[in-house]
């Protein structure tokens, strides 16, 4: 399994590093959109959760969901993806590599196993038990490998991007355009 998360490893930064040529946003970026997305998705589940049960069950998940959602803005929420990019573009200018890449290997394989294992059972829900529980719940994992997989590879030097440049030309005085001036009063 070492070898299928190596290779996967390898294939996401060749990945990323295309990715931010095209577009100028690192994998860092793309971690924390997907993030996100995972948040907007575990707040859909569990909503889908509390509207469909009853009790100390509804009232349990309701509180874990709002326990999760201060602890977002505790933690994931606090800091800007700017700083996160360039901690990452400090460490790969000084010419180390990324210590998730070795660190979360065994989190990185256990959530690759899961994602393929559940599966079956995901789309079994789905297309027989009409559940959008399960599915939804496979979702978080397979985000979370890809954020896992994200978060352990390493930028490019930062850039512009090809589509931006190409943005660029095509309006020339985009560039040159000074910011609107900001009404008071």
């Amino acid at each position: 399994m070492t070898f299928i998360d190596s290779a996967l490893l390898n294939l996401t930064e060749a990945f990323c590093r295309k990715f931010q040529r095209l577009t100028g946003r690192t994998n860092v970026w793309l971690a924390f959109q997907l993030t996100n997305f995972s948040i907007v998705v575990y707040f859909i589940w569990g909503g889908l959760y509390v509207f469909g049960s009853r009790g100390l069950s509804r009232i349990l998940v309701a509180l874990l969901c709002g326990g999760v959602l201060y602890l977002l803005t505790q933690t994931i929420f606090k800091v800007p993806v700017e700083s996160l990019e360039a901690h990452a573009y400090s460490r790969v200018a000084k010419g180390f590599r990324n210590p998730r890449r070795v660190r979360d290997a065994l989190l990185r394989i256990a959530f690759l196993t899961a994602s393929l294992m559940l599966l079956v059972p995901a789309v079994f829900a789905f297309l027989y038990l009409r559940s959008l529980i399960v599915p939804l719940g496979y979702l978080l994992v397979v985000a979370t490998t890809v954020v896992l997989y994200l978060l352990a590879c390493d930028p490019l030097a930062p850039c512009m991007g090809r589509v931006s440049e190409w943005i660029r030309s095509l309006v020339p005085g985009l560039a040159r355009r000074a910011p609107a001036p900001v009404n008071e009063g």
